[in-house]
Formats: structure tokens, C-alpha cells, sequence
């Protein structure tokens, strides 16, 4: 005969909430935020972007090229050398300087592909490859119209369509001398003389002092230690010109 009672009810199943913290790092907006500040600390210490707006660094560089700047290219005392390509903000003797744009679309457009490098970049950052440092010397020209830096020739195979230079007819004791020609100069302190590779189409350190013999200080524009973002790594786009620099 079947007993008639009833079976105890199972002992109901012990809840545990997760911890607060859990709770909170585990939600779809805190992982988003945290990307976000990864993304900003990685673009502000470490790597960041730069759309390449000119033709002044061709061929090394072509217009609407993406390169990578390594921002860590200097720390630990490690200064710009002869030869590199660097980023920096331009002061206010570059042409005015930094320029905020009077439409907020526009600045807040200006300032996303600032940020991601895949569209314009902020009229004050110029890319340019480094001649000289402080203290250095230069001067142009040799005979063949090479620049001169602390008495030596440089070699500069990337030199795009440079200014006409002819020995003897169109060089810098002819009047009228070539936009090759530089005045001599002494590379101020915490600064750096900066030219594009394609050099009769740069508006670069030296673009005010062509065609000058005579010493003018005024001239020149540098590109100041405390302004320099970082060194330019590698061409990141488009995928056919990936290369380092």
C-alpha cells in the first residue's frame, strides 16, 4: 500500500550574487570605457597614427599615406638624429601655428582622424625628415650642391626633385644664386632643422632662407625638442606600401 506522504521538497538552491566589482567590470559599458582609455594611453605614450596630408616628403612618402609614430623613439635621453623622419607640432612660426577650426563638424572631424590617423590630421602637425640638431652646423652647398652639416657632405638618397643647382652657372657664387644655397647656421639649443624630401616642394625649416648667402637668423624655422611627437616607424597604409621607414 503506497504511503500517502508526500515527499519532502527539495532544499532550495543556495543564490550567490557575484561582487559588486564583478558585477561592474563584467558590464558591456565598463569594458567599452576601459578599451577607450587603453586606446588613448597607447596613442598618447606609446604609438600613434598620422595621415600624411602633403606631397613634401615623396617619394619616401606619398600623399594619404597612414605611417606609424613610434612615440617611445626618445625617451631615456635618446635624442632625433640626421636622417629621421619625425613629427612634430608646429609653432606659431610655421605659417600661424596651430589653427582651430571655426566649425565644430569640422574640428570634431579634424580631431577623429587626429586621433585615429584615418583622416586629416591637425594643420599644426608636420611630418619632415631631420637635417640637423643642436649645435650642428649647416650650410649649402659643396660643389656638386650637397648640404653641409659640421663640415661634412650629406648623402641623401631620398632627395626628391631637388632646387636646380648648376656648378658654375647656377650655383652660389652666380648672381642670381640658387634656391639650393643656404646661409650658415648654428642649430639653436633644444631645436632641429627639418626638411622635406621633396624639396622644391616643402615648406620646410629652411624654405625663407633660399637663394641667401649672407647670415640671416630671422629665416629659419625649427622644430623645437619639447614639439616632437615621436619617429615615424612604418607606412601602415595602404596595404601595398607597407615598408619600414
Amino acid at each position: 500500500m503506497a504511503s500517502d506522504t508526500a515527499a519532502p521538497a527539495p532544499e532550495a538552491a543556495h543564490v550567490t550574487r557575484r561582487p559588486l566589482w564583478r558585477r561592474i567590470t563584467g558590464s558591456f559599458l565598463f569594458q567599452l570605457c576601459a578599451a577607450f582609455v587603453v586606446f588613448g594611453l597607447i596613442l598618447s605614450f606609446v604609438a600613434k597614427p598620422y595621415w600624411v596630408p602633403s606631397g613634401s616628403m615623396e617619394e619616401t612618402l606619398q600623399v594619404g599615406d597612414r605611417v606609424l609614430v613610434n612615440r617611445l623613439a626618445y625617451l631615456g635621453g635618446a635624442t632625433p638624429h640626421t636622417g629621421d623622419i619625425v613629427v612634430f607640432d608646429a609653432d606659431e612660426a610655421w605659417d600661424g601655428g596651430v589653427r582651430a577650426p571655426g566649425n565644430p563638424i569640422k574640428a570634431a572631424l579634424s580631431w577623429i582622424g587626429e586621433v585615429t590617423g584615418f583622416g586629416p590630421s591637425g594643420p599644426h602637425t608636420l611630418i619632415k625628415r631631420v637635417i640637423a640638431g643642436p649645435g650642428q652646423t649647416v650650410k649649402c652647398c659643396t660643389a656638386d650642391g650637397r648640404l653641409i652639416v659640421d663640415g661634412k657632405p650629406l648623402d641623401e638618397p631620398y632627395v626628391f626633385q631637388d632646387f636646380p643647382f648648376q656648378a658654375g652657372s647656377l650655383d652660389c657664387t652666380t648672381t642670381p644664386a640658387s634656391t639650393r644655397c643656404l646661409p650658415e647656421v648654428t642649430v639653436p639649443k633644444d631645436s632641429y632643422l627639418v626638411m622635406g624630401d621633396h624639396r622644391s616642394n616643402s615648406s620646410d625649416g629652411a624654405i625663407r632662407c633660399r637663394g641667401r648667402t649672407a647670415p640671416d637668423a630671422g629665416c629659419w624655422r625649427w622644430a623645437r625638442s619639447e614639439d616632437i611627437v615621436g619617429r615615424a616607424a612604418v607606412i601602415l597604409w595602404p596595404v601595398g606600401r607597407w615598408s619600414g621607414l
